[in-house]
């Protein structure tokens, strides 16, 4: 790896091992793999590195990267698993997701589908994935997302990137059991990150800490508008 943007994915990796959020080296892989300066505007290009949101599309933004991280430990992501992402923003989430459930350069095993509800934002994520060669382990529907996945399926984790007031009940039907789910839960300008876990039919949450996500659109989110 080479020039200014390499050497401040590495500080940054560094620092995310020292407080603890990077704990897997397929995390750490992952985040060194996933360039996402490829995954923000042109103009927010030289603070990819910087650890905190930035703007995108739509009034979405793209998380900060230790919030990233957090989300895909508490997953608990391994190859081979099948991730359903509600909000695909800009695409960079999903194509950690991929790096660590399939691994670039190996054989495909686990996938990522990821919903979003604004078609111009998914073709923008689509764009930004099939470029950095993600597409063909991250498949972008454009839907209302909280309603869950438009195919009978079950996945092992799901992850949604924006802020529901509940649990939105098609996202806990789409979990397979022994599944997880990481997902905000709360008012629209401060939530608390649950963590869900399906085991033999009942489901079970814990609460991972304070958050600030933009509001989950949709029929279970904070409606359309």
């Amino acid at each position: 790896m080479g020039g200014a943007l390499d050497r401040r994915k590495r500080r940054l990796v560094e620092a995310l091992k020292r407080e603890g959020v990077v704990r897997s080296r397929e995390l750490e892989e992952a985040i060194l793999r996933v360039p996402r300066e490829e995954f923000v505007p042109e103009r927010y290009r030289s603070e990819a590195y910087d650890d905190h949101p930035l703007p995108l599309l739509k009034g979405q933004t793209i998380s900060a990267p230790h919030m990233c991280a957090m989300m895909c430990e508490a997953l608990g992501l391994r190859r081979g698993d099948r991730v359903l992402e509600v909000g695909t923003g800009s695409g960079y989430h999903a194509a950690l997701c991929a790096e660590m459930v399939s691994p670039t350069g190996e054989p495909l095993e686990g996938y990522v589908v990821s919903l979003e509800l604004h078609p111009e934002l998914a073709r923008y994520a689509h764009e930004n994935l099939k470029r950095t060669g993600y597409d063909d382990r991250v498949h972008v529907i454009a839907c209302d997302g909280s309603a869950g996945p438009p195919v009978r399926s079950r996945f092992d984790k799901v992850l949604v990137t924006a802020a529901a007031p509940t649990i939105p009940p098609p996202l806990v039907e789409a979990l397979a059991d022994e599944g997880r789910m990481v997902i905000p839960v709360g008012p629209e300008y401060i939530q608390d990150l649950v963590l869900v876990v399906k085991r033999g039919g009942e489901v079970f949450r814990r609460s991972l800490g304070g958050c600030v996500f933009v509001a989950l659109k949709g029929k279970y989110g904070f409606g359309l508008r």
